[in-house]
């Protein structure tokens, strides 16, 4: 990948559990998310409800805290709002509400971390940031534990990501995360930014 990456940082907007994702090149070919160096895929992994989620490292901006966000009248349910992001007028997308995820699982122990993952702009072309639960981290994936070939027949939807973690108890856990089409969400929903 020959695109290069800046990185900003200042301090004063954010707090600890801010996170700050590479800028990329907007000429940049959108699809091509693999390491240069490593040959694997890059995704900011994210939950809603208990389902683990991804999408593409390059397509993304930065992670904040949930900001204060303000109704909009008279829009579709999964447009959450609106925020001023450092002057810059935000529009907020709830992907829970959007994909029809149930939350499933959360009880009051279980205590959430809302994030906001604003996207880059070049996937909008205007400032959209979406709602998820809690940010997870940025992953790398190798080609072999990517299947973007299993859809289920979701259209939002590239492929599934096939996850080992261990577990305290140190056994290995499978999981499923599923790797989304931002840009497609996107493009479907343009005309209601």
């Amino acid at each position: 990948m020959s695109s290069s990456h800046s990185y900003y940082y200042d301090e004063s907007l954010y707090d600890e559990t801010d996170q700050k994702i590479p800028e990329t090149d907007a000429s940049a070919p959108k699809k091509e998310v693999k390491s240069a160096k490593t040959g694997e895929d890059k995704v900011v992994e994210f939950v809603i409800g208990t389902q683990g989620f991804a999408v593409d490292l390059f397509e993304t901006k930065e992670v904040i805290n949930s900001p204060e966000i303000t109704p909009i009248p008279n829009t579709p349910g999964y447009i959450r709002g609106m925020t001023n992001l450092r002057g810059v007028i935000t529009t907020v997308i709830d992907l829970q509400a959007f994909l029809s995820v149930k939350e499933t699982g959360t009880t009051g122990e279980v205590k959430k971390k809302e994030r906001v993952i604003i996207l880059d702009p070049s996937i909008c072309h205007k400032a959209v940031g979406i709602v998820v639960d809690d940010v997870r981290s940025v992953q790398n994936y190798r080609e072999d534990e990517i299947d973007l070939n299993d859809r289920a027949g979701e259209r939002y939807q590239l492929g599934v990501i096939k996850k080992q973690t261990k577990t305290t108890d140190d056994r290995t856990r499978s999981e499923l995360v599923i790797l989304l089409d931002i840009k497609g969400i996107i493009d479907k929903i343009k005309d209601e930014l």
